[in-house]
């Protein structure tokens, strides 16, 4: 199996914070907006170095939303910061009115995603934005793993042209690809090639579904694993040709078994290829307070749930 350096856990939302930096300072056009959460969202840099081009509306999300539509009419790319609920459930309305509808070139940038926002608890705790986004027209969908992945993602989705829902999360995590990455909007990233099982992961997943790998190569299974960082456009032919291959599907996200990564899969194989299939996911649960290696535990979203997974589909194929 291909082994993966982490070269030293980072938090996805200051690979955002950076290469927004880096964007100010390569587009005069790249301006950015906040509801009132500049630290959280790692936008100091961009503050100081380009105070004309933030906007600071204050607890005031979809008023942000609106401002950011109209931002783009006179040909500018704002970038909006909040949480992933603030993000999405609170300005539905607003970005499926005035930015899905009319295909406005905003970037909706949403950190703290998932469980693993920990003690702030259920209320914060956003595990049904992807299915929200994925759903409305025109709107990209992007789940980056690490730092690296989240730094290139948004420079290249500063360069695609209409609106993108960007979703990276609070904790520190393992930061494991290339630094010169090239990010390819809608192209999956072989990480690990195999012949028992195909398992496409996303988000903080991606890292626990290679250690998964590693646990049962040793018992002689061959896992191809597989990062799905575009939920939507998804890589469907990359998807179709590992199934062909392995005959067997596990899905890992760290969001709502409906609506998320795996639902998107399921539909296409429904469609194209009827395959077995398992999905590591929150099973139609809100998320709690604690900290967040022990919710990943309690909401079976670990390695070793991947693995039970993996068993549980392969017994399954004929």
């Amino acid at each position: 199996m291909k082994e993966y350096l982490n070269t030293g856990s980072k938090d996805t939302r200051s690979g955002f914070g950076e290469a927004l930096n880096e964007l100010g300072k390569q587009n005069p056009n790249v301006v950015a907006l906040c509801a009132d959460l500049i630290g959280s969202l790692k936008m100091e840099a961009f503050v100081k170095n380009f105070p004309d081009r933030f906007f600071q509306v204050g607890i005031a999300e979809a008023n942000m939303m609106g401002i950011a539509a109209g931002l783009t009419i006179g040909g500018k790319i704002p970038f909006t910061g909040t949480f992933a609920n603030f993000s999405t459930g609170r300005v539905y309305d607003q970005i499926r009115q005035s930015i899905a509808y009319s295909n406005k070139n905003v970037k909706i940038c949403a950190s703290h995603a998932g469980i693993t926002l920990g003690e702030d608890g259920a209320t914060h705790q956003m595990l049904e934005d992807i299915g929200l986004m994925k759903m409305l027209p025109n709107i990209t969908v992007v789940n980056t793993c690490d730092f690296n992945q989240t730094k290139a993602a948004t420079i290249a989705i500063s360069k695609h042209q209409g609106p993108v829902y960007l979703r990276f999360g609070r904790p520190k995590v393992p930061n494991f690809t290339s630094a010169d990455q090239s990010f390819i909007i809608g192209q999956a990233v072989m990480l690990n090639e195999g012949h028992d099982v195909s398992v496409f992961a996303t988000g903080h997943l991606v890292w626990n579904a290679l250690e998964a790998a590693k646990i049962l190569e040793e018992q002689g299974i061959s896992v191809e694993v597989i990062n799905i960082h575009t939920i939507k456009p998804l890589d469907r032919l990359s998807i179709l040709q590992s199934v062909k291959k392995t005959g067997c599907v596990v899905s890992a996200e760290e969001h709502m078994r409906n609506g998320g990564l795996g639902d998107s899969i399921a539909q296409l194989l429904a469609i194209e290829m009827p395959t077995p299939m398992e999905m590591v996911a929150v099973d139609d649960h809100f998320g709690e307070s604690g900290k967040p290696e022990e919710l990943m535990k309690k909401f079976h979203l670990e390695p070793d749930d991947i693995v039970n997974a993996v068993k549980k589909v392969i017994s399954r194929r004929k």
